[in-house]
């Protein structure tokens, strides 16, 4: 019989009446990324999805590795099929593993018996099967407590399937589940990560980047969409909505005191992404910030910029260090091109001496010259919406 794929759920088995809606968003999920890799069968059976390739044609390899970015999933095994007897079981693994055998010091065979029709135990089959592979490879020995290498054998309802250890999954809820979130994506290490630690959660992840041409460059824009794009390896397609910002950063500029540029640029951020946000849908914000890491990410900074909007505000890097956060944007692969060296437009008119502990009070009246609803119309009328996938061409 042919190779599939079992894809074990994760903390999805741990829900209540509503389990079954979580179950077909991820069903939903697997078999939309599956369509780029040949034509899949997709079912749901014992809290896993089964992943069958119905004709020759499918890559098996591609698919395999797009499943280890779909969020729900806690373990994914690569295994063959075969029927529900004890001979058909021990040629199976035979056949599929007998090389990883060759070249481990040791093994031991796990089993499983969900179908109880099956006339031997979970124990029985480990036995007769461990009986026969120590003796067709004798430099392979036994070793129940740790093995070198595992041969899995499931006896399930459809079939048998034997496999070798499980690969980690991408675990977190399945996309579209947790509602829609507009994450304010720079083009630093951050706010990609941000994204991808609330997309984890099953929330569906909408962007929106300030830019602020000719300070920023049309390199640091297709930089930004490139961080997009990958991100969408596991949260699916994306919408990047791009704001010009440049009029409104000029008016804080020539109208407000220094010492409160970003904090009022901040502000702005936040106002016109709640407001992008919930023209389509989104019950709340997401932001790459950090506890203490720059000046405007203190607590009393945070507390001035985010008091501009009434839906909640995500901030899953809060109490991380830098090194945290490194570590999981090497991971995701977005890190190579955060440190690209393009310009952002939270860098341009820094302030020489930020204010690290404002007041609102102190905000309201640093802005007190601005027309905040004129320039948040304008800047509103004139947004590029840009829909972005994970198979398109690298940006750049």
């Amino acid at each position: 019989m042919k190779e599939i794929f079992l894809l074990k759920l994760g903390e999805i088995v741990l829900k209540g009446a509503n389990k079954r809606q979580f179950e077909d968003k991820l069903r939903q999920n697997v078999r939309r990324r599956m369509k780029a890799y040949g034509n899949f069968d997709v079912y749901l059976m014992q809290s896993t999805v089964y992943v069958e390739p119905m004709d020759e044609l499918c890559d098996m390899d591609g698919a395999w590795d797009a499943c280890h970015a779909i969020f729900g999933l806690v373990s994914l095994c690569r295994c063959r099929a075969c029927e529900k007897d004890i001979e058909s079981i021990y040629k199976t693994v035979e056949e599929y593993l007998g090389e990883d055998l060759d070249m481990a010091p040791s093994f031991k065979v796990e089993s499983k018996r969900s179908d109880k029709r099956f006339p031997m135990t979970s124990i029985e089959i480990s036995q007769e099967i461990g009986g026969r592979l120590a003796e067709s490879h004798p430099t392979c020995k036994v070793e129940m407590r740790k093995p070198a290498y595992t041969v899995y054998v499931e006896v399930r309802d459809l079939a048998a399937y034997v496999h070798g250890p499980a690969e980690p999954g991408a675990g977190g809820l399945p996309t579209g589940v947790g509602g829609r979130a507009m994450c304010l994506l720079s083009g630093g290490i951050d706010s990609p990560v941000a994204a991808y630690m609330i997309a984890k959660r099953g929330v569906e992840v909408e962007c929106v980047h300030f830019f602020s041409y000719p300070y920023t460059s049309e390199l640091a824009k297709a930089k930004v969409l490139e961080l997009a794009r990958l991100v969408t390896r596991y949260c699916g397609r994306m919408t990047v909505n791009i704001v010009g910002f440049t009029q409104i950063q000029e008016a804080i500029r020539d109208n407000c005191p220094e010492e409160f540029f970003t904090l009022i640029m901040r502000r702005f951020m936040m106002e016109i992404a709640q407001r992008v946000g919930v023209q389509d849908g989104c019950g709340a914000l997401i932001t790459g910030e950090n506890l203490g890491q720059v000046a405007s990410q203190t607590m009393q900074a945070m507390q001035v910029t985010g008091a501009v909007v009434d839906i909640p505000v995500f901030m899953p890097l809060i109490g991380m260090d830098k090194e945290e956060i490194v570590t999981i944007a090497r991971k995701i692969g977005t890190m190579d091109t955060s440190v690209l060296p393009y310009e952002d437009c939270c860098t341009v008119f820094t302030p020489k001496h930020p204010k690290t502990k404002p007041t609102v009070a102190q905000l309201i009246n640093a802005e007190k010259k601005l027309d905040r609803e004129a320039l948040i119309q304008q800047t509103l009328e004139s947004v590029e919406r840009i829909t972005v996938k994970y198979d398109d061409e690298p940006f750049l």
